[in-house]
């Protein structure tokens, strides 16, 4: 629970803001930019926390393979939290300027390093307390958060564009940002009595701690981390084609109104808090991990292509339809990712090595998704070559994870030592 509590409130915090940039900041923060150069100068700040979530990852993996997982949850907690009020309280440009814009982006990349910290220790601190056979299904509690998140952005912004237009710009937008800062007490007062992860205490008692793990798990496993980056990629990319890109262009260039599109976006969302979990249930159960990825992930193959078709029909129906339907692989996925991709790293160097690999991605890959996909769409004038690129992206996902878990299991050496010493693990 304090895992799930603590995602739930971050990816919260990170989603607000794409919602926001997908609808409003070309209006408050750059208002001389028109149209769709306007929305793709949003989404390049949108980026900036991408780009900042590699730096967070090195920095808390590093304390937190060190010092254990409890204690940079909360810092990462306390530095997501003040950051994202910190943008509800930020002047327009019309209010001081330039300067506006340059401290949304310098803050937006406190909002990735305290995110970048985030993910690989909500991961660790569920799954290395996990039961033998069941650090998947444990990992998955942590992922949870990442639709519960999103849904209770999705829903934040659905309420406030009831709002007037002027009232929406003016500051509608700002309550989502505002509210974090009650949330995270709420998170803060769950996590300060988490207790530290069995496989890293044992680290710890022994001294095996690394003496920087960032050089250690680039020298010992380079490969690891290539195929990491590639099996994170539709996990992280899925989302931001659906919630941020898709947002945009349905509610700029098609018939959608906001309140409409957000509306498809929740139901997309409740969609993957109940299937989502199942995914975990999955690869727990089936034998081998390679079939069960290989199920859920093919079906994305059609099922992309077939979402933002039918958005391209400017059908509320049909679009919810799709939007719906094209959630269910890649949160079957999500939900298993966390647990595979630790596994596949040694205790001692897991915080750096899993947060390196979903970092690096969701700057490479995930937060370049929606500029990527509004630049491909305003220079062909067409959705097809936004298809193509989602595509492309599930095959990545796919071959690298099962390259990834062709590699050796460390998750079955941590299993060992705590089903001959349950009381370590009850500690």
């Amino acid at each position: 629970m304090g895992a799930f509590i603590g995602s739930t409130i971050e990816w919260f915090d990170f989603y607000i803001y794409g919602t926001a940039a997908a609808l409003v900041f070309d209006k408050v923060f750059f208002p001389e930019l028109e149209g769709a150069l306007g929305t793709l100068v949003a989404f390049a700040t949108f980026w900036v926390g991408f780009l900042a979530r590699p730096l967070g990852g090195i920095i808390f993996g590093h304390f937190g393979d060190k010092l254990g997982r409890k204690t940079t949850l909360v810092i990462t907690l306390l530095l997501m939290g003040i950051s994202t009020t910190a943008i509800g309280l930020l002047p327009s440009y019309e209010s001081i300027g330039i300067a506006a814009p340059i401290l949304l982006v310098c803050i937006r990349m406190i909002q990735g390093i305290g995110l970048g910290g985030e993910w690989g220790g909500s991961v660790l601190i569920a799954s290395e307390h996990a039961p033998k056979g069941k650090s998947i299904l444990y990992g998955a509690f942590a992922q949870q958060g990442s639709p519960v998140g999103n849904t209770l952005s999705t829903l934040s912004f659905l309420a406030i564009s009831q709002l007037p237009d002027d009232a929406f710009v003016a500051w509608g937008w700002r309550v989502p940002f505002l509210a974090s800062a009650l949330l995270v007490v709420v998170g803060l007062f769950v996590r300060l009595k988490v207790t530290e992860s069995p496989a890293m205490a044992r680290v710890i008692e022994k001294r095996e701690t690394a003496k920087v793990p960032l050089s250690e798990v680039l020298r010992s496993h380079p490969m690891l981390i290539v195929l990491g980056i590639g099996a994170c990629t539709i996990g992280l990319s899925a989302t931001y084609f659906k919630s941020t890109f898709a947002l945009s262009w349905a509610t700029t260039e098609l018939s959608f109104d906001r309140s409409s599109f957000l509306t498809i976006i929740l139901v997309a969302n409740i969609t993957q808090i109940i299937a989502q979990p199942f995914g975990a249930v999955l690869a727990t159960r089936m034998r081998s991990w390679s079939r069960a990825v290989t199920f859920m992930l093919v079906p994305e193959l059609v099922l992309m292509p077939l979402m933002f078709l039918l958005i391209g029909t400017e059908s509320y129906g049909l679009a919810m339809l799709g939007v719906a339907v094209a959630t269910i692989p890649h949160c079957l996925y999500y939900a298993a990712l966390a647990g595979m991709l630790a596994s596949r790293f040694p205790a001692h160097l897991r915080y750096t090595g899993i947060s390196l690999c979903y970092q690096l991605c969701g700057t490479l890959l995930g937060g370049t998704t929606p500029i990527i996909g509004q630049f491909l769409l305003n220079q062909t004038g067409s959705i097809t070559a936004v298809i193509v690129y989602a595509v492309f992206q599930v095959a990545l996902t796919l071959g690298c994870m099962l390259l990834l878990l062709k590699r050796r299991n460390y998750e079955e050496e941590d299993e060992a030592p705590r089903a001959a010493a349950p009381a370590v693990a009850t500690a």
